[in-house]
């Protein structure tokens, strides 16, 4: 190993230190200098110390740097012990951390960098996110945990066993493809309902529309547009969560559809950009309108991790699936936009995805991009439905006016840049 190379790998084992070591001084700011344990003077050196004992692996071979890892575990471990005695608490956390620090010191000198540098991040952000995972522990409940890993368990054993082909007579049903999909999208808005439990009603509507969003922008619609008359002095802001919601889910819808189809974003792009820039401003308008709300109640959501919403939606999209193809095949293309309207009033994402998948072969990108936005416009009635109809007349009407003007200018924004 040359002299630059080593330089560059103790530098990397003295940053993670430091990384970790300015994590670990943070959760201890308010401690007096002389009562706390290890800071980032400490894991700096931990990092060093690792790096050090990387570059004289060449020297003195593996034996001595497994026994001088050892010895610093032992040393670190009493340490952490006396410690645990004197100020009578119950914690790993330092002694892992300071464990992983050396590591990754001696891994920054011996091993992949960019691997250890990524480490050393992600280590410094799991120490560093120890109140929201605790709150969303303390949030979690038993059936919650329970149907997380029940399809969990039933992804990591039946994923890779499960026909990756199709199985039907007409070629259109891949119980592989099905499922990964299922499970991706239950992953993607079990991202939302985490971000809205731990982030609970005290962080308000606008946090808990955006966050819900990703689970399903109607729930949010339902409940805001409620919320909104039991409250009247949460009616705007209510208005504000509701109108970023629908935001947030165009653009959802349209990351799902690129993720499968990369060239479905040119078509798509400037309808969901038109309608979306409609609606942030009538979402900047309420947000100015908006009084100061206490951001309650709390956005009750359906777990999408619970095994049956999940082999419910699994069946949906398998049909989806194969009405799309079908239709495509045996009627014409263009037969899929009647089938895209009628899908699109309960849900958007099981006809995104069965076009997404056929763009560019079976059916033209500009017909899969047209499917995937007449669906968005009968979801967008949907919700335009339950806002009119729920909400105070004034929310009502001016969600009703944003709705319908985006439709519009997603609409002629489509016809304008389509060929």
């Amino acid at each position: 190993m040359d002299t630059l190379a080593q330089y560059y790998g103790l530098g990397l084992a003295l940053a993670i230190g430091l990384l970790i070591g300015l994590e670990r001084g943070w959760q201890e700011r308010e401690v007096d200098a002389t009562g706390r344990v290890a800071g980032i003077r400490t894991f700096a050196l931990i990092g060093l110390l690792g790096g050090i004992w990387g570059a004289l692996f060449p020297i003195v071979g593996g034996v001595a740097l497994g026994f001088a890892a050892f010895a610093f575990a032992i040393g670190l471990a009493m340490f952490e012990w006396r410690e645990s005695v004197r100020a009578n608490t119950l914690s790993a956390t330092d002694l892992i951390a300071g464990l992983l620090t050396f590591a990754l010191g001696a891994y920054a000198v011996l091993g992949n960098k960019p691997a250890a540098a990524a480490s050393g991040v992600t280590v410094a952000g799991l120490l560093a996110l120890r109140h929201p995972l605790h709150a969303f522990l303390r949030r979690l409940t038993w059936a919650e945990l329970r149907s997380g890993l029940l399809l969990l368990a039933m992804t990591v054993v039946l994923l890779p066993v499960l026909p990756d082909h199709t199985i039907d007579p007409w070629d259109t049903l891949n119980p592989h493809t099905i499922w990964l999909i299922t499970v991706a999208i239950a992953a993607l808005s079990f991202v939302g309902y985490v971000a809205v439990r731990v982030g609970g009603p005290r962080r308000g509507l606008l946090f808990a529309g955006t966050a819900g969003a990703l689970v399903s922008s109607t729930a949010v619609t339902l409940t805001y547009s409620r919320l909104a008359r039991t409250e009247p002095e949460l009616a705007y802001e209510a208005g504000v969560a509701i109108s970023a919601s629908w935001i947030v889910s165009l653009l959802r819808m349209t990351i799902l559809a690129v993720v499968l189809a990369p060239a479905l974003l040119m078509p798509l792009m400037p309808a969901i950009g038109a309608a979306a820039l409609v609606l942030a401003l009538t979402a900047v308008g309420l947000y100015h309108t908006a009084r100061n709300g206490t951001g309650k109640p709390e956005l009750r959501l359906e777990n999408p991790l619970e095994l049956g919403m999940a082999i419910r939606f699994g069946l949906m999209l398998g049909l989806v699936t194969a009405v799309s193809k079908l239709f495509a095949a045996e009627i014409g293309q263009m037969s899929l936009l009647p089938l895209a309207a009628v899908t699109g009033f309960a849900d958007v994402d099981p006809i995104t995805l069965s076009v997404s998948q056929m763009a560019g072969r079976e059916i033209s990108l500009g017909v899969a991009a047209l499917a995937v936005l007449i669906a968005a416009v009968t979801n967008g009635i949907t919700k335009l439905t339950l806002a009119v109809t729920l909400a105070p007349a004034k929310i009502g009407c001016i969600l009703a006016g944003a709705g319908a003007p985006a439709m519009l200018a997603g609409a002629a924004a489509f016809a304008v840049a389509s060929p």
